[in-house]
This record gives C-alpha cells, structure tokens and sequence, in this order.
C-alpha cells in the first residue's frame, strides 16, 4: 500500500492519500480522542503522540499536530494508517453522527437551496482538496452560518477564505445573503 502525503494551508496539518476510499458517504470530524469512539481509524492515529485532530473525507484523512514535529510524527502517522488499512479493519463503526442544522424558515428555503448547490458544487471540491470540509449549519436574516472541518478547522487563512472567498460568492449568486458566520461545531 502507498500512501501519498499533500501539505495543507494549515501548517499544523498534513492531507494522507491512501488510495482506497476512506468514508463511504459524508465526512468525519474528530477534534479530540474522547470523540473518536465511533472510529478505530481516528482511534488509532489519537494515540500516536502529538495528535490534536483527526478528519476523515472521501478518499482522505486530515491530521493536525499539536507540539509534536512532523519529521517524526509523520511516519508514525502513515504507519498507523496502512496497518489499519492492511488488517481490514472499519473505518466507522456505526454511523457518523449527523450535523446539526439550525431550523430554516419556510420562507427562506429556496435562498437556502441555492446556498447548499453553490457551496457543493463550488466550495466543497475546493475545500476538500486543502484537506477539508465546511459545512452549512444555518441562514437566517441574511447571516449563514458555516462550520469548517479538517485542515481548515484553525487554519490561519480559513477567516479569510471564509470573508473574502465563500462570502463573496455567495452573495454573487444569491442576492439575500449578507454574511458569512463561522460556527463551533
């Protein structure tokens, strides 16, 4: 098995190819290891020392560092990942658990429409590329609310991405919208 190992625009996290699908459906997010428990991949790769987050795409993981040095942790990193692969064993066990999304007014579910085909079709390939996810939690008043996964989650450029990139966009094609909120998960 080869993995293949992109930088990120986050320099706390590296992207991890490994060439075979890791989700089937959706996106996994695990900001630390009492979060892991539905997955033994996240699972293992939290207890190599200096793993601070773990993302699961498509056909990729995302894993930031905390103080640890990626010299070091990046073998262990890829170790970890083709043993897990190589044993056969679940990427998840059970399902992910689903987003949580903010009650959209009847009134404003074209808008909202519009806003989840622009963000799929325009933003997600582009996001999953630097080895991340956003995910739409809500619109209300002009305001939608989007929470970044992965190696966008604290990156240093992902405000920017947000404010200038996505919002830009968004209220291009969709007169309605006003601004872009980043959210907690």
């Amino acid at each position: 098995m080869f993995i293949e190992t992109e930088s990120t625009p986050n320099p706390a996290t590296l992207k991890f190819l490994p060439g075979v699908p890791v989700m089937d459906a959706g996106t996994a997010d695990f900001a630390s290891p009492d979060a892991a428990g539905p997955s033994p991949l996240a699972a293992a790769l939290f207890a190599l020392p200096g793993v601070a987050r773990v993302f699961l795409g498509g056909d990729f993981i995302t894993v930031t560092k905390g103080d640890a040095d990626w010299q070091a942790l990046r073998p262990q990193v890829l170790g970890a990942i083709m043993e897990h692969f190589v044993a056969g064993r679940p990427v998840m066990e059970g399902a992910a658990d689903a987003a949580v999304e903010d009650t959209v007014a009847p009134e404003d579910q074209d808008v909202v429409d519009q806003i989840k085909e622009l963000l799929d079709t325009r933003v997600r390939p582009a996001v999953a590329s630097d080895g991340g996810d956003i995910v739409f939690r809500g619109y209300k008043d002009g305001i939608v609310r989007l929470h970044m996964q992965g190696a966008c989650s604290g990156c240093p450029s992902s405000a920017a991405t947000l404010k200038h990139g996505i919002e830009n966009m968004l209220r291009h094609y969709v007169p309605e919208v006003l601004s872009v909120e980043q959210v907690a998960a």
